[in-house]
């Protein structure tokens, strides 16, 4: 026990001091010199004025949400609600299959985020870890396809799909995750270019196959770009619109992102923004929450830290 404790507080002091020699290094310019403190201030403020108006429609959001229609209709309208009705939230479930559709939502993106890590990290991983003939000239090839408008590829995709017929069906949009996304591709290339090929070279002598070397030295190393990749896959599967609209045609198969639509269409004659704000917020709930929890290395990956 007194073992366990020990090595718990060397771990908190060992992480305190690795935060306090990053907050130095951010409060050093270029050339190792020490900012003046009025610098840094400066700039927090600003981030916190800035960040003031980034957050100003999810307030406007919540704080609709917990209004009646009568505060809502009153001029000027008011920041605060008056009298906190949060029976809405409960009145946004019911009045369309929110379960049902939240099912759906998590289903295809818990499989859209798998995909896209273990898929986009093998082939990052041959473009940065492998050395073959005409490597770099692929690469150029997959990059120019971020250049391709996604109409030009929605009518052939969709044929293709009737054809399988998987209309109706969650695996249009899971299964093209499998198949790699040209941005998280480059994303992961870049930082695994940072891992020294001698590293690589010297698991390659001592017998340890690409696969072994892929999962036991890269895979551990490039957390923080997978973390990215993770938040950026769940962020575009939660909020896919027009996948859902073209291939989701049964409403046991919906997602949320339809399911908002058809509770504004259904309620078209008398639109309860109230209600509206509601499921609204409870759409972007778990993404607010997969950001804060893991922010931290979403920084770090966008960031694409290198080796030391």
């Amino acid at each position: 026990m007194t073992s366990t404790l020990k090595t718990s507080t060397s771990a908190i002091t060992e992480r305190s001091v690795k935060r306090a020699e990053d907050a130095d290094q951010l409060n050093r310019r270029a050339d190792g010199t020490k900012r003046p403190w009025y610098s840094t201030a400066i700039a927090r403020v600003v981030m916190i004025v800035l960040s003031l108006f980034f957050l100003l429609p999810l307030y406007w959001m919540i704080s609709s949400s917990l209004k009646s229609n009568e505060e809502l209709a009153t001029f000027p309208p008011t920041l605060i609600p008056q009298s906190w009705d949060f029976s809405n939230f409960v009145k946004a479930v019911t009045a369309m299959p929110f379960l049902q559709f939240f099912a759906n939502s998590a289903i295809i993106t818990i499989s859209v985020v798998i995909l896209s890590v273990l898929s986009n990290f093998i082939i990052a991983y041959g473009f940065a870890c492998i050395d073959w003939p005409g490597r770099n000239k692929v690469f150029y090839v997959v990059i120019a396809t971020l250049f391709l408008p996604f109409p030009v590829t929605l009518i052939p995709m969709f044929d293709m799909w009737a054809r399988l017929g998987a209309v109706n069906t969650l695996f249009p949009l899971i299964i093209p995750a499998a198949f790699g996304s040209a941005f998280y591709v480059f994303l992961l290339r870049q930082f695994l270019l940072q891992i020294p090929q001698d590293m690589l070279n010297a698991a390659r002598v001592d017998g340890a196959s690409e696969w072994t070397i892929l999962w036991r030295l890269a895979f551990p190393t490039a957390k923080p770009a997978l973390t990215t990749v993770a938040i950026f896959a769940a962020v575009g599967a939660w909020n896919d619109f027009m996948g859902p609209l073209i291939y989701l045609q049964d409403s046991r198969v919906q997602t949320l992102s339809i399911g908002l639509q058809t509770f504004r269409s259904v309620n078209a004659q008398d639109v309860q923004f109230n209600q509206l704000m509601a499921a609204s917020f409870l759409v972007i709930l778990p993404l607010l929450l997969l950001f804060f929890v893991f922010q931290r290395y979403f920084i770090r990956g966008i960031t694409i830290g290198g080796f030391k």
